[in-house]
């Protein structure tokens, strides 16, 4: 990520809008004085009660400082922190996944440094010490690590797999063969919300791993690699074939994960299986089925370079960052305290969630055996799209969404990434 700061001033602009430089440090006049404003992305399911009740307590205990929270869809909020950001209106606290967009902020001068914070009372150290590395640079921590520990899984329904006598792939001709069984019986292998991209990325991102081991990272950071190279190629022509194998449900590219389209056929039964982050757990939870629903690991792909437990996700999504106009920092900071403080903890775990802090106590299966993989995982791979720049991070996202539609080929597609690394990443 270090090699990305270098020429931006076009991504910045595409990030946060037109915060005015002078000397390189961003011009922000502060906030009048008022309620400490706070914008989340936990909209669905139970994330809205768990950080209401964490602020109604916060404002219990503070009664002279008053909270407005507003809980805004995944889609939207990207959209929307960026005007706000880019019009110096930034909410008090806000979310990121951390990497390439919440540096963008941090070099425009939009968020502060937490350090400072961090060391009183050695807070920092009650989280695990992989949730830091997203969200620390120069030296800087920018964000704290809240709402779980995610990684993307592969989710099945039990009862389907029972009925048709189905194993659980572990690699990527057997993952074919249990989507061939299921397109005989007339059951949709997997759901996907392609309208949403985000989550097609998902697919693409894991089969460039399995192939390639660390090709992404030569690629991203200009370490001898690049976006053409064959794992990439491959990758494409995998979930390509995935696609015209029946791997999906009829017209997922026109499924909305926000509004819960993509999550109703496997929740319906209409679909056998969704790769999915774990956040997914939450609804298995709300919905009191929770014996309903396994998990496996993305299979490995046979003469891959990439480990088999390598994960792709992040430890600590989403990242809570304190804007430089808030009028009230430090209270602002209490307030993402409350989020993980000790109650918040407890009521995270009974939902299924991870937070990443230390010592933790679990006592559901299905997250004793995530916390094992996260645990066991030989890398921890950020999303791309929030590894990335943002210009970088839509291209990808639009591209892979084509790519899956049919609409391009792999190698047209890794021909403009590839452009546009050079453009932005050189």
């Amino acid at each position: 990520m270090k090699k990305f700061m270098n020429r931006r001033s076009s991504i910045l602009l595409a990030a946060v809008g037109s915060i005015a430089l002078i000397s390189g440090y961003a011009v922000v006049p502060a906030q009048a004085a008022g309620p400490i404003t706070f914008w989340h992305i936990q909209s669905t399911g139970t994330g809205p009660k768990l950080i209401q009740d964490a602020v109604d307590r916060f404002q219990a205990d503070n009664p002279g400082v008053k909270v407005e929270v507003s809980p805004i869809a995944n889609d939207a909020f990207k959209d929307k922190i960026k005007v706000a950001v880019g019009a110096d209106n930034a909410p008090c606290i806000f979310p990121s996944w951390g990497g390439g967009p919440l540096n963008e902020y941090v070099k425009a001068g939009a968020v502060i440094p937490l350090n400072s914070y961090l060391k009183k009372d050695n807070y920092k150290d009650r989280f695990v010490p992989a949730s830091w590395s997203n969200v620390t640079f120069g030296g800087a921590t920018y964000g704290i690590p809240v709402e779980n520990s995610s990684i993307a899984v592969i989710w099945y329904d039990k009862k389907i797999f029972a009925k048709y006598k189905l194993k659980t792939p572990k690699t990527w001709p057997e993952l074919l063969t249990v989507v061939k069984t299921l397109n005989t019986n007339k059951v949709a292998p997997f759901t996907l919300g392609g309208a949403s991209k985000w989550p097609s990325i998902m697919w693409y991102d894991y089969l460039a791993d399995r192939i390639g081991g660390d090709a992404f990272a030569k690629a991203a950071l200009r370490t001898g690699g690049s976006f053409t190279d064959p794992a990439f190629i491959q990758a494409g022509k995998m979930l390509q074939d995935l696609v015209k194998a029946g791997g999906f449900i009829k017209g997922f590219n026109g499924l909305n994960y926000d509004n819960g389209q993509s999550a109703a056929p496997l929740l319906g039964g209409k679909a056998a299986m969704y790769l999915m982050g774990n956040w997914l757990y939450g609804d298995f939870v709300g919905a009191k089925r929770t014996g309903d629903f396994g998990f496996f690991p993305f299979p490995s792909v046979p003469g891959g370079k990439g480990d088999a437990t390598n994960v792709l996700g992040t430890v600590g999504d989403n990242y809570y960052s304190i804007s430089s106009t808030c009028s009230d920092k430090a209270n602002a900071f209490k307030v993402i305290q409350y989020l993980i403080d000790d109650k918040s903890v407890t009521a995270r775990i009974a939902e299924g969630r991870i937070p990443p802090v230390k010592g933790l106590t679990l006592t559901d299966p299905n997250t004793i055996a995530l916390n094992k993989m996260i645990a066991n995982a030989k890398g921890v791979q950020l999303w791309w799209d929030q590894y990335l720049p943002p210009e970088f991070g839509e291209l990808h996202k639009n591209e892979v969404q084509k790519l899956m539609g049919l609409g391009t080929t792999p190698e047209k597609m890794a021909a403009a990434q590839e452009a546009l690394a050079k453009k932005i990443l050189d």
